[in-house]
């Protein structure tokens, strides 16, 4: 199975999508920390690196997916062609594919968030509120079936429902 979480920067999808991984023992690949490996080993700033960095994403989770293993994505996939990339690979891989959109619905929390986390990548700045906002702004409609989240409920709430959904078609939750 393809389990994709997505959202905007700072809603909470990094948190569930990994404490998603740990409960199921499944890989998590993140956008964030690829690009900025890629920023590390010299490719300029200037360059398409965001979107290298989720062609690089789709090449690892292929890999994971050919092996029988269930793969979480973490990207804000704010466009519908990063959607399609992930509709794509699931069918060349003849797996499941299921859409998770994680939001924040009390601005002010997301702010402080945002704004509080510290997450570690080397060489990535965290994205401002302002930059957010920008994004918000952009974020396309979304056509497909998905699972949407609000991340003012505790994490393991939403995992709960995360579950319960990854086991709603008749097939038992992935097991890795």
């Amino acid at each position: 199975m393809l389990i994709v979480i997505s959202g905007l920067p700072g809603a909470g999808k990094s948190s569930i999508a990994e404490a998603l991984g740990r409960q199921l023992g499944t890989p998590v690949l993140s956008v964030d920390p690829v690009e900025a490996a890629m920023w590390r080993a010299g490719i300029d700033r200037d360059q398409p690196t965001g979107l290298a960095a989720y062609v690089v994403v789709e090449a690892l989770a292929s890999e994971m997916l050919a092996l029988d293993q269930t793969v979480i994505v973490d990207a804000v996939n704010d466009v519908a062609e990063a959607r399609e990339q992930w509709r794509g690979l699931a069918l060349r891989r003849g797996v499941e594919l299921r859409f998770i959109e994680v939001a924040c619905s009390d601005p002010v929390l997301h702010q402080r968030r945002l704004e509080n986390r510290r997450r570690g990548i080397d060489g990535f700045p965290e994205p401002t509120w302002a930059s957010v906002q920008a994004r918000r702004a952009g974020f396309e409609a979304w056509d497909e079936d998905r699972l949407a989240l609000d991340s003012t409920a505790p994490i393991a709430h939403n995992v709960q429902v995360v579950m319960a959904h990854l086991g709603e078609a008749g097939a038992e939750p992935p097991s890795g």
